[in-house]
Order: C-alpha cells, then sequence, then structure tokens
C-alpha cells in the first residue's frame, strides 16, 4: 500500500501544538465549564486630561455578547473535539484522553498506565494527534508550500 504523499508540506511542530492547545482548552471546559466575564462597577482612579469625547460606552452589552459568543464557541470546540475523538481507534483515543482530556497527566504516566511501550505510544500519539488536526482543520503548513501554492495560483 502506496504512502499518501502531499503537495506540500506540514509544519509538524506547529500542527501538534495547535491541536494540543485545542485539546487542553476542550478539558478546561470539560472541568470547569465557561467563566463569565462581569462588568466593573467602578470608575478608573486614572484622571482624564482631554476633553470629553461624547461616545457613549455600553460595556454591559459589549461584556454580554462576549459571554454568548465565547461560550458557545466553547461549547461547540468541545463537542467537535469529543465527536472527532470517539471515531479515533480504541488505543489511539485511550491514549488522548488519559494524556489530554481527564487529568494533566505525563506521557510516561499514560504510558505505564496502559502497559505499551515508549515506541509504540509515541507512535499512536502522533497518529492520533495528526488525525485530530486533519479532521479538526488545524493542520499547519510551512511556509515555503504556502508561497509555493499562492505563486501557482498567480
Amino acid at each position: 500500500m502506496a504512502q499518501l504523499q502531499f503537495p506540500w508540506e506540514i509544519d509538524r511542530d506547529a500542527t501538534r501544538a495547535a491541536v494540543e492547545e485545542r485539546l487542553e482548552s476542550a478539558r478546561i471546559y470539560k472541568q470547569v465549564g465557561f467563566i463569565r466575564r462581569e462588568m466593573k462597577l467602578t470608575s478608573s482612579p486614572e484622571p482624564r486630561y482631554h476633553g470629553s469625547t461624547n461616545v457613549v460606552g455600553k460595556p454591559a452589552e459589549d461584556i454580554a455578547i462576549h459571554n454568548v459568543d465565547s461560550e458557545n464557541l466553547m461549547l461547540q470546540q468541545y463537542e467537535q473535539i469529543e465527536r472527532v475523538v470517539s471515531r479515533l481507534g480504541r488505543l489511539e483515543r485511550e491514549i488522548i484522553e488519559r494524556r489530554y482530556l481527564d487529568d494533566e497527566v505525563f506521557d510516561y504516566q499514560v504510558m505505564m498506565d496502559m502497559d505499551i511501550r515508549e515506541g509504540k505510544y509515541y507512535r499512536l500519539k502522533s497518529n492520533a494527534i495528526y488525525k485530530l488536526a486533519f479532521a479538526l482543520q488545524l493542520e499547519v503548513y510551512s511556509e515555503e508550500a504556502q508561497n509555493k501554492n499562492m505563486e501557482e495560483k498567480s
């Protein structure tokens, strides 16, 4: 079976970082939920030396919009992570859930708990992260490949 070859190069470190960041935010949302912003009720102690700007601020509206939009976005991202992780293979899913979604643990702890050799563990974890990257559309392409694609389109 031939291996897939892409006409562009993926930045592996940036892709892994993007997936790990999304998994981390999903773990925090799962454990803590969404923390709403609250409006300041005190005025700023700093003096204003310029005249009035006649701009009416709407801090309550801005904060309400932020809270609703951010909470919906985080919920959608969490549900998306849950769906995509559930489609991984059994070992890959277990690695991702234990390492990133349950508690903040280290690779060696998951490796020992699952009784998996180091090489196999990192291979499974790497495969799972790249599957998640493509499923969540978080893959990051190297600048050289992006520049080449832009030149071809022009």
